[in-house]
């Protein structure tokens, strides 16, 4: 997804100890994402004792730096029991290095709710940002779709909406370089009768040509696949529920496509056949190449990587990270959330 800008050296900061299959992974997912970008500059932070020899063994980063702690996140903690229990962490130290600005971005594959909860407290919320959302992409019958929120708010306002479709603009645009990417949000139905009174009053407000959102109105779940906007926005609840099922799908697909080439002897001669065109296929629904959500709406660049990736997941969850940097990312979500905030109070204003 997307190319890089050269601009200098980005500085990420990765909890190396974070996720099922670190922190091998995470070394051999940095060494991957280095030798595409050399511009970037790897900070591992975890148990040096176990980092050191992985590193030793890698190609590009024998001299990376390290930050040493002996303390992990367990994927079984509660956010509140990790914030508590783990500021000596590899997870908070990590952030702590964007946080004091030595590092430009944090990539973990840790515990999802106990990384929201410490970027949070430590990078804290843009102003004018009511709440931060993760951000992740889908694969499409066209270009990859982008969807928030995929869990960080299981309830949801219009303004909180609002500010997810400006923030997902600025985030599709970094990503995919895409001018001017479409949005809809995720309803029942297209109608604009249908669903909550807050789902009707975030349209009216995205409808406004003002705020600059390129708004095709609501969409169906049934449209995710279709590609039929860039941007889909909704709150966490059903973000989140809408990335499980699509999850479980590809897996059964994936199942039930390996059963019946295995059915039978002229199955598995059609399967020879049709060996290359499911090579491509199984390539661009890879759920690595789209691994990487984002925590939008925080005063720094924080990546979640997919808990059981492999490294090759983890160097696209890296060059997320990277492409965030490069295009300038937080500054544009900073512009579009002032302006926003401006178009209300004038609107504020005059109806007053």
């Amino acid at each position: 997804m997307g190319g890089y800008t050269l601009s200098g050296v980005i500085k990420i900061a990765l909890d190396a100890m974070g996720g099922d299959n670190a922190p091998a992974s995470v070394i051999d997912g940095a060494d991957i994402a280095k030798a595409k970008s050399p511009h970037i500059e790897i900070l591992f932070v975890g148990d040096e004792t176990v980092i050191r020899p992985l590193l030793a063994k890698s190609k590009y980063l024998k001299d990376a730096d390290v930050t040493h702690t002996e303390f992990a996140v367990s994927s079984k903690e509660t956010a509140s029991q990790a914030v508590r229990r783990g500021r000596e962490s590899s997870m908070w130290l990590a952030i702590a290095e964007v946080a004091a600005k030595r590092a430009d971005a944090i990539v973990s594959a840790g515990n999802t709710g106990a990384l929201m909860a410490m970027a949070k407290l430590q990078l804290r919320t843009m102003p004018g940002i009511t709440r931060p959302a993760i951000a992740g992409f889908f694969p499409t019958e066209h270009d990859p779709m982008c969807m928030l929120d995929l869990g960080a708010n299981l309830e949801c306002d219009e303004e909180n909406l609002v500010q997810f479709a400006l923030m997902g603009q600025a985030f599709y645009l970094s990503l995919m370089g895409k001018d001017n990417p479409t949005v809809g949000l995720l309803n029942v139905g297209e109608e604009e009768q249908k669903g909550h009174e807050y789902l009707r009053l975030a349209a009216q407000e995205l409808s406004n040509p003002d705020l600059g959102v390129n708004y095709r109105g609501f969409v169906e779940g049934s449209d995710l696949v279709k590609g039929s906007v860039d941007i889909v926005v909704t709150d966490g609840f059903s973000g989140n529920i809408a990335l499980k099922t699509a999850e479980g799908v590809a897996g059964l697909f994936a199942l039930m496509l390996r059963r019946s080439f295995r059915a039978s002897v002229f199955a598995r001669i059609g399967y020879l056949f049709a060996r290359k065109s499911l090579k491509n296929f199984q390539t661009k629904m890879d759920p690595r190449r789209y691994n990487g959500a984002v925590f939008l709406g925080l005063n720094g660049i924080a990546v979640k990587s997919h808990g059981g990736t492999d490294s090759l997941g983890f160097s696209n969850a890296i060059d997320v990270a990277a492409n965030l940097v490069d295009h300038g990312f937080i500054p544009d979500v900073s512009a579009a959330i002032e302006k926003a905030g401006l178009i209300r109070e004038q609107r504020k204003i005059v109806n007053d």
